[in-house]
């Protein structure tokens, strides 16, 4: 799918937010690719964002594969991906199951657990 048609409206236009956390997770990496390091900070929730974040333009992202996503609770959700990138040469595999929370209508990254 094109960027515009899928992760590219959330990145490209403030007050388009994602829907669901799937399509979250899907910009946010996304922002990664691009090094768009204002969309991941705007879309990590206030009580876990990191005042800074630096994003390495050497890193290659390869691909992004969504195992799952489930509700967990009312305005909670979980969703299981593989990203893949290129760091120094190596390949890197990050396994994670993330958590989002919605409010007020937008959905926002929490945090996850490294699988």
């Amino acid at each position: 799918m094109a960027y515009s048609a899928c992760c590219g409206r959330y990145l490209e236009h403030e007050d388009c937010p994602a829907p669901d956390p799937e399509s979250l997770m899907r910009s946010r990496y996304s922002a990664f690719v691009r090094l768009r390091a204002d969309y991941l900070r705007a879309t990590w929730h206030t009580s876990t964002r990191p005042a800074q974040l630096q994003l390495d333009p050497a890193t290659r992202w390869l691909g992004l594969t969504v195992r799952s996503q489930r509700l967990t609770a009312a305005g909670r959700a979980e969703v299981e991906f593989v990203a893949r990138c290129r760091e120094s040469g190596r390949g890197v595999r990050l396994h994670e199951r993330s958590r989002f929370a919605c409010e007020n209508g937008r959905w926002f990254y929490v945090d996850g657990d490294l699988l």
